[in-house]
């Protein structure tokens, strides 16, 4: 009685022909589309509390990074498009949604009425020194806004928005820098991102020199300025008599002057 020997065939769950048991399998689950992903996608944005990087979502899903990454881009291009009243940003160094700036002044209305949720007018300026000037000292902070910023440093802190970033190697003063939770308030997806300053503003260093410049030029507060129509009131004026010139006739009120007059002590910074 013979024995025939037949070849394995490839069956459905069974082993490649290469020994890889199950290869097939892998590849079907790892074959899904982004539109197939993007629901997923969409659950886990929702309940994001900060920005999630794309390879924490790839790894969530189980998805490749690419795959996912192709899936958000579709994303945003689609709420885009279909002109949706939220937006899908990459701020930070993730994903989040946003409601679209044309929406704000009516969010602001609906959620934000009543809340002090602003900055002031002081944390503000000092904020926007450090985040074009870091690493800075709170020295040099001061020293450009012309003003003591310990308390405004220290609410800065406080919110999350500045962090200690070492010291200054010259001086050993703690240098301070922007968060990434800075850069998720601004909607920012890095520094690079942050509109350039005006053409006629001046680097921090020219900013100090000038300043410095003009506090040496400033006028002794005491000394008193020259009038320009006269001596003053404790001396003759235009129209009296003895103030007269002994080789011209006629009085200082007849004659112009010849040179405009001269405020002493001040620099014309117009």
């Amino acid at each position: 009685m013979s024995q025939t020997s037949t070849a394995p065939g490839p069956a459905a769950g069974g082993a490649s022909p290469d020994g890889d048991a199950g290869g097939q399998d892998a590849l079907d689950v790892a074959s899904r589309t982004p539109a197939e992903i993007g629901g997923a996608l969409e659950a886990l944005l929702m309940l994001a509390e900060e920005p999630l990087r794309t390879a924490d979502l790839a790894a969530t899903v189980g998805e490749p990074e690419s795959v996912v990454a192709d899936c958000l881009a579709e994303l945003v291009a689609f709420y885009d498009e279909t002109g949706r009243g939220f937006e899908l940003r990459q701020v930070g160094g993730g994903w989040r949604y946003y409601t679209r700036e044309e929406h704000a002044e009516l969010v602001a209305a609906s959620v934000l009425e009543g809340q002090q949720a602003k900055l002031s007018q002081a944390a503000l300026e000092t904020l926007a020194v450090v985040a074009y000037t870091q690493p800075i000292s709170r020295g040099r902070v001061s020293a450009v806004r012309g003003v003591n910023v310990d308390g405004v440093v220290r609410t800065l802190l406080a919110r999350g928005l500045i962090e200690e970033s070492g010291q200054d190697p010259e001086s050993g003063a703690v240098v301070f820098t922007t968060t990434s939770y800075f850069l998720e308030r601004m909607g920012l997806r890095s520094l690079d991102d942050l509109p350039p300053l005006a053409p006629h503003l001046p680097e921090v260093d020219a900013l100090e020199a000038e300043l410095g410049q003009l506090g040496s030029l400033a006028p002794d507060p005491v000394a008193p300025l020259a009038a320009p129509d006269g001596p003053g009131p404790d001396g003759p004026g235009p129209d009296d008599p003895h103030d007269t010139d002994p080789h011209e006739p006629g009085t200082s009120a007849d004659r112009a002057p010849s040179t405009p007059p001269t405020h002493h002590g001040q620099e014309d910074l117009t």
